[in-house]
């Protein structure tokens, strides 16, 4: 007869056992192995983060070495034609392009940092913190079908008020004074005119080419400014306003900001079933995947015989549980997966705007 210690001990052992948080091919995954595999996974995402940061630095290092050495071989040596401090210019912008570039790489890595940071380990911290319902299946998105967070226009601009912006205010006002100074003072301004020609190039059309490239330099980081989808380190958690988070039509930016602003949204799909157990398989769906189903009818024009099709709105993470559920009902169905343009309602999207 068992004893009170003996049942003690067996109900501590029932106490232990975790229930698995999701199983695959004969896998099982328990909490804590959930916990360890974000932990790991975390401290990779920093590590990209961190690479991408670096070269970032790097970018910029190569900006201003160049800008110093080019200004100091133009002001060192009155011969020196000013077309020096130009080339220089072109450089500098070039290198403002690949930044730009490798900070859109910085914030896919970044943004996935973030998620975490905000509704995993926060929410692990502060247990009455409730974390966005989407900031899992927006993790798991980008690790599917991966996107940068932030266009190529929010990326360039951040970085030209951040960095380059000064430099080439330095590079226009190095210009200017090499050629009013070198080889000697200019004596007024028409004179300044002429030193500024370069070869056949008048000295009209290189003041006038230099002032619309300044001109779009600075309307572009004034025009960029109100861009603020770039996750950072001083943004509000996931899931609130500011913070980055897949577009929605009630969000859309407007004029200029619409036109700058990044054309992503999260991946919807359109699923097709062809099944013979039509009430079972939409049962399994309604109940697994808390999703709606459209029963239409159909009929197979090689057999001749009717069967129902069944319409499946879903998201790009959700492919592999409505084959899971499908499978599970009616193993010799039908499942056809495509990529939907846009859904509205039904809990996408709204249809109207508020």
């Amino acid at each position: 007869m068992p004893t009170k210690s003996t049942q003690a001990s067996k109900t501590k052992k029932k106490e232990k056992i975790e229930e698995p948080v999701w199983t695959y091919r004969g896998y099982k995954i328990t909490s804590s192995e959930f916990v360890t595999a974000m932990v790991h996974f975390f401290r990779a995402e920093v590590q990209r983060a961190n690479v991408w940061r670096q070269r970032l630095d790097t970018t910029t290092n190569w900006a201003v070495v160049v800008t110093g050495a080019t200004l100091s071989i133009a002001f060192s040596q009155a011969e020196v034609h000013h077309a020096i401090i130009l080339l220089n210019t072109l450089l500098v912008l070039w290198f403002l392009f690949i930044e730009a570039r490798r900070y859109r790489y910085y914030e896919l890595w970044s943004y996935r940092v973030r998620l975490m940071e905000t509704d995993f380990y926060a929410a692990m911290l502060v247990p009455p913190f409730h974390p966005s319902p989407e900031w899992a299946e927006n993790l798991a998105e980008n690790l599917l079908t991966p996107s940068f967070p932030i266009s190529m226009s929010e990326a360039f601009g951040r970085r030209l008020r951040r960095n380059y912006l000064w430099i080439f205010l330095i590079l226009y006002a190095s210009w200017v004074a090499k050629i009013w100074l070198f080889p000697t003072p200019a004596n007024d301004f028409q004179e300044f005119i002429e030193r500024s020609a370069i070869g056949p190039v008048s000295g009209e059309i290189m003041i006038g080419i230099g002032f619309v490239l300044y001109l779009f330099l600075g309307l572009f980081a004034i025009a960029t400014v109100n861009l603020t989808r770039a996750t950072g380190e001083v943004l509000p958690r996931f899931g609130d306003e500011s913070a980055t988070a897949a577009p929605s039509e009630q969000g859309k930016p407007k004029g200029l900001r619409a036109l700058l602003a990044p054309r992503s949204r999260r991946r919807q799909l359109l699923a097709l079933i062809i099944t013979n157990q039509p009430d079972n398989v939409s049962a399994r769906i309604l109940t697994d995947m808390k999703r709606g189903v459209t029963a239409l009818s159909g009929k197979g024009m090689y057999t001749g015989q009717e069967r129902a099709v069944l319409m499946c709105a879903l998201t790009v993470t959700e492919a592999h549980n409505l084959k899971s559920a499908v499978a599970k009902e009616d193993p010799q169905a039908v499942v056809i997966v495509s990529p939907a343009q846009e859904i509205l309602g039904g809990g996408f999207a709204p249809l109207t705007e508020k």
